[in-house]
């Protein structure tokens, strides 16, 4: 039998891996944005004389043989410019389409030098025969993954959309509570992002929000993190549109959602997300700030690969959408810059500038102009990190210094997860000298992608002089679904 059998039974074979292949990449493309970048790496393949040019493929591997004697019998087979095989994960069509021209071309070759054999053009009809069943299998699948493509293409959400969902759920017990939060309740959000892509880079995201419930002193002690609404009235959260303008700049142009940390690329302290109470973010961000119903824009400059300049502007509403006031002219305005140094090593670094034309969360509650001066910094030491942010405010009447300090220890018995603790001084509130005081510990666990569990134990002292208890403990435990 001539050479020509092995690389004609090739090529069924490698149709019948492209196939199941199409069929995962199907189901994948359902969940996935149609809208992605796309590795142009993935068709610049390279034709290999030897399998040892490929690195990643070594003798131990099943396939090993396999792809030795197509390589060096039959030359069909190509790798990547960066002599890798990439056995292991799923090919694009132009990829399949490159090795079976690399195959087609074999075939031609040995026809054009020997013509067909008889005895193996009788051997292929005997095959053909003997695997008919199998062969017409494929066929009803290959069938089957057309029409299913199909409809997929006709009920698809949308060619540039793609849905994406929280849900948080909290049950809060106080241990040693504040008067008026004596029970144990439940606090839910839920959110839907509907983020759209027209160029790949871009986003426009508009994100739907409904809530019920909140705890923990929300008007004193922040409250929790994702707990937010009222009577699950659905509202719109977030409606802003961001794109690129070269390589290093993204602007935002926001209609509602965005303020204070909304701005910035990063809030540097690593307890801003894990953590149940919302305080966990920087206080600074939103104290005094403008409100986040209101519109406004930003820009972001990556100066270097980790030096990022950060500047908003947010006009609250009502104002801003009422045309006899205007957005330059909003009662409650608000303006941030940060200048943040990000790396993948030890060091995380921010100073930040925020100036708000109203405020009524400080001494008195009057309306004046605030001014906060910031920094943030996070030490990464590998198995564990220490953060923390200080912050000075003036504002009408006086002056303000709040800070948060805390450690965590990532991947703690659970890849994924984070063990921490943080505490601090908050900002001063309406009509008290003092600042209230707040310390969480708490354990984010991944049970999956989809599912992850934080339970928190969160002590608090609202420290307003007032003959009401001041201090309370209080247990949560948050479930987050995410989709």
């Amino acid at each position: 039998m001539s050479k020509l059998f092995w690389p004609l039974l090739a090529v069924p074979a490698a149709l019948g891996a492209a196939v199941a292949v199409s069929g995962s990449a199907i189901a994948a493309e359902a969940a996935t944005p149609l809208v992605s970048d796309f590795d142009q790496d993935s068709i610049q393949l390279a034709q290999i004389t030897s399998v040892s040019e490929l690195t990643d493929v070594l003798p131990s591997d099943w396939a090993f043989q396999a792809l030795q004697s197509l390589v060096e019998n039959y030359g069909c087979i190509q790798g990547y410019p960066d002599r890798t095989f990439r056995g292991q994960r799923s090919l694009t069509r132009f990829e399949f389409a490159a090795g079976l021209n690399s195959c087609l071309d074999v075939i031609a070759t040995l026809i054009a030098q020997s013509g067909i054999d008889p005895d193996d053009l009788a051997t292929i009809r005997r095959l053909q025969e003997e695997f008919q069943a199998e062969l017409a299998t494929l066929r009803g699948r290959v069938d089957a993954l057309e029409a299913e493509t199909a409809t997929l293409r006709a009920q698809q959400f949308s060619t540039t959309t793609k849905l994406r969902g929280q849900v948080d759920f909290h049950l809060v017990t106080p241990i040693d509570s504040i008067t008026d939060e004596a029970n144990t309740s439940v606090a839910n959000r839920a959110r839907l992002n509907f983020d759209s892509s027209f160029t790949g880079d871009d986003r426009l995201r508009i994100r739907l929000q409904a809530g019920e419930g909140n705890a923990i002193a929300p008007d004193v002690l922040g409250g929790l993190a994702n707990a937010r609404g009222n009577d699950y009235n659905v509202t719109i959260d977030d409606f802003y549109y961001r794109f690129p303008v070269g390589s290093r700049i993204t602007l935002t142009a926001s209609a509602r959602g965005l303020q204070g940390d909304d701005w910035v690329t990063d809030t540097i302290v690593p307890f801003d997300g894990p953590s149940v109470a919302q305080y966990g973010e920087p206080a600074f961000y939103s104290s005094g700030g403008s409100s986040s119903n209101g519109a406004g824009a930003g820009i972001s400059i990556a100066l270097t690969d980790s030096i990022v300049l950060d500047a908003g502007y947010t006009a609250g509403g009502p104002g801003a959408f009422n045309p006899n006031v205007g957005i330059f002219a909003a009662a409650d305005q608000s303006y941030i810059a940060q200048l943040s140094f990000l790396s993948d090593g030890f060091l995380d670094a921010g100073i930040a500038y925020l100036h708000n034309d109203q405020s009524t969360n400080f001494q008195g509650g009057l309306p004046g102009g605030t001014d906060t001066y910031a920094a943030l910094l996070n030490l990464d030491f590998g198995g564990f990190f220490i953060a923390g942010h200080g912050a000075y405010q003036t504002f009408n009447g006086g002056n303000d210094f709040s800070w948060t300090a805390g450690l965590g220890i990532n991947d703690f018995g659970v890849e994924g997860s984070q063990l921490g603790i943080y505490g601090g001084q908050l900002p001063q509130v309406a009509d008290t000298t003092n600042n209230p005081l707040l310390i969480e510990g708490y354990y984010e666990v991944p049970f999956n992608e989809f599912l992850t569990i934080t339970p928190a134990v969160i002590y608090g002292d609202t420290n307003l002089g007032s003959d009401t208890d001041e201090t309370g403990f209080w247990g949560v435990l948050r479930a987050t679904f995410e989709f």
